[in-house]
């Protein structure tokens, strides 16, 4: 049998990767996605509400998509945070802002990287990741940062990209996952480290399904449960500190 090599998720690789791609960053989201990722934010948003007006933070929030969703659901009563450790995604975030003129004090992006969170211990009622966490160099640091800043008895929120288990559409997605998508992204999306070939890769090697909920658990979490989304492209998991 032939391995698979380790993806490299170096924290210089991946900040830099995301920066190239920045600019295209959300049109190809949609693009690929035909846009169901809007869905699964909403169903997130759905299915994880804010409860009370304690505030809400977002890592790895890329260009601010989450972040913004649970600004709105919460009608702009609720401060949010959105943190990512690339700031030429988080300019992109500030921009959505000033078009929906966002106040700066309701929602704010800050510069951080998930592993080393600079924000005080059980401080929100919901901490949220969105396409992040499996970027993040060691996972089980970036959960147990996630936890530490969340408040006991508040929820983190793992919206994840998993891997469809039923036939044919296993193998029919397999396929344009692993074929078409990294040929379309990198034509789009030019840029040197490879970014469109990384996401499949990165997905394949990512823990879900129980695997990811018992590593949830192992940092502390507890009532972990997982939801898969759009017959398994996707998955939330959801566990209370």
């Amino acid at each position: 049998m032939v391995s698979t090599p380790v993806i490299d998720k170096s924290e210089d690789r991946v900040r830099d990767m995301f920066a190239q791609i920045s600019s295209r960053y959300d049109t190809m989201n949609h693009l690929l996605s035909l846009n169901v990722d809007r869905y699964w934010r909403r169903k997130t948003v759905q299915l994880v509400p804010p409860q009370g007006t304690d505030p809400i933070l977002d890592v790895c929030t890329g260009t601010g998509d989450l972040a913004l969703a649970y600004w709105q659901a919460g009608n702009g009563q609720i401060d949010v945070t959105g943190s990512d450790f690339c700031p030429e995604m988080l300019d992109y975030a500030r921009i959505k802002q000033q078009k929906r003129k966002i106040d700066q004090d309701g929602l704010r992006f800050v510069e951080a990287d998930a592993q080393r969170l600079p924000f005080e211990s059980d401080a929100y009622q919901i901490v949220s990741v969105a396409f992040g966490l499996r970027n993040v160099t060691d996972t089980d640091q970036g959960l147990r940062e996630m936890t530490r800043v969340c408040k006991p008895g508040g929820r983190v929120a793992v919206l994840e990209f998993s891997r469809p288990s039923i036939q044919p559409f296993k193998g029919i997605y397999s396929f344009y996952f692993r074929q078409v998508l990294p040929r379309i992204g990198q034509a789009l999306a030019r840029n040197d480290k490879s970014a469109y070939e990384y996401l499949p890769q990165s997905v394949v090697q990512f823990p879900c399904g129980q695997e990811l909920a018992d590593r949830m658990a192992s940092v502390g979490l507890t009532d972990v449960w997982f939801r898969p989304l759009t017959l398994g492209i996707a998955t939330l998991y959801v566990g209370t500190k």
